[in-house]
């Protein structure tokens, strides 16, 4: 049966778009084939299946639930490349005097809004419109908190009035501008790796989430992390989390152990206290729950010490993976038992 989604494009555009390997549809919707029980990208090169035998759906998480398994040869999950698009589209944003391009002025360009609107969705889970507000604002508030007045900042971000550049802020930040020097704007992104995407996420004090998956994770997240952490999401840049792919990249070709990020963690002080222990676990080796039990004082915790394993936000830089049953088995893992053997496996 086909899955029944609002996300995915209607079944006959998504066939056509399988059939002629279109580029513009890649990391929109997965093909997975009945016949062979492999989920593919629409760009995969093998030979198309059957169309009665394919199926699809949203994500590769949704395949995989399903009993599919990830094509060996393009990698579902791994992000899909920007779309050939994505150059002149950004050119444009930063070029435009507003945050809302409409139809015309992108089919004028040569760029296709239907297309846009898809892929914003599905990968940034998120308006086009949105994004291209949030990339305008998240650099004003920037300015702002450097130390830059108002009235500069509104002039060069290309505003026409004080007003709408409020709107705009609020709408964003959900303060007005003028509250914008203070509090912890969240600035989110999604990298490649050898276990699956990764999406992640920072203030200027630290990096506050690292977990499996792409930005449309984020909408789930949201919820949990706003307990903790007041400001809004915007998807973009930041020196941090450049700094955390470049760590990532070493510690996958084996060329790093430690992680020298500054990380910012909030939870219960229990909470902290076993992540502060998990931390403390050596690279190449594992430890169980009765025995982070014990480190932090409290040998008779060992199940509320599961529970806080798992409600860790920063994986492998907080190596929970790192954690095993008493009898050595590998026990659960919120990303997957498959990636937390292919971690043990790189750090052995």
């Amino acid at each position: 049966m086909t899955a029944t989604t609002t996300t995915l494009p209607a079944r006959r555009t998504m066939m056509r778009a399988v059939t002629t390997r279109d580029p513009e549809w890649d990391g929109l919707f997965i093909v997975a084939v009945r016949t062979t029980g492999i989920a593919c990208r629409p760009v995969c090169p093998s030979r198309p299946a059957l169309p009665e035998n394919r199926e699809f759906f949203a994500t590769l998480a949704d395949a995989e639930a399903a009993g599919y398994r990830p094509c060996r040869r393009c990698h579902p999950g791994r992000p899909a490349p920007p779309p050939a698009w994505w150059g002149r589209l950004e050119a444009a944003v930063a070029a435009a005097h507003t945050d809302r391009l409409s139809d015309q002025a992108l089919a004028d360009l040569g760029l296709d809004p239907v297309v846009i609107r898809r892929h914003f969705r599905r990968t940034h889970g998120m308006t086009f419109h949105a994004w291209a507000r949030a990339q305008r604002v998240a650099k004003a508030r920037h300015r702002l908190r450097g130390g830059a007045m108002l009235d500069e900042v509104i002039l060069t971000s290309g505003y026409n009035s004080h007003s709408g550049f409020r709107d705009a802020f609020a709408r964003v930040f959900g303060v007005p501008p003028g509250r914008a020097r203070s509090g912890e704007a969240i600035v989110a992104n999604t990298f490649d790796s050898p276990v699956g995407p990764l999406v992640a996420a920072t203030t200027d004090e630290g990096i506050i989430l690292l977990e499996f998956g792409d930005l449309a994770r984020l909408e789930e997240q949201a919820a949990r992390l706003r307990r903790r952490f007041t400001g809004p999401f915007v998807v973009g840049e930041h020196p941090l989390l450049q700094r955390l792919e470049a760590e990532l990249a070493e510690y996958f070709a084996g060329q790093r152990r430690d992680f020298t990020l500054p990380l910012l963690v909030r939870g219960t002080p229990f909470e902290e206290r076993v992540w502060a222990a998990l931390r403390a676990i050596p690279y190449g080796t594992t430890c169980s729950y009765a025995d982070i039990a014990r480190v932090i004082g409290s040998p008779n915790a060992t199940r509320a010490v599961g529970s806080a394993n798992g409600r860790n936000r920063l994986a492998i830089v907080i190596p929970c993976h790192r954690v095993v049953n008493a009898d050595g088995k590998l026990g659960g893992y919120g990303g997957g038992l498959w990636r937390k053997k292919r971690l043990l496996e790189l750090e052995s």
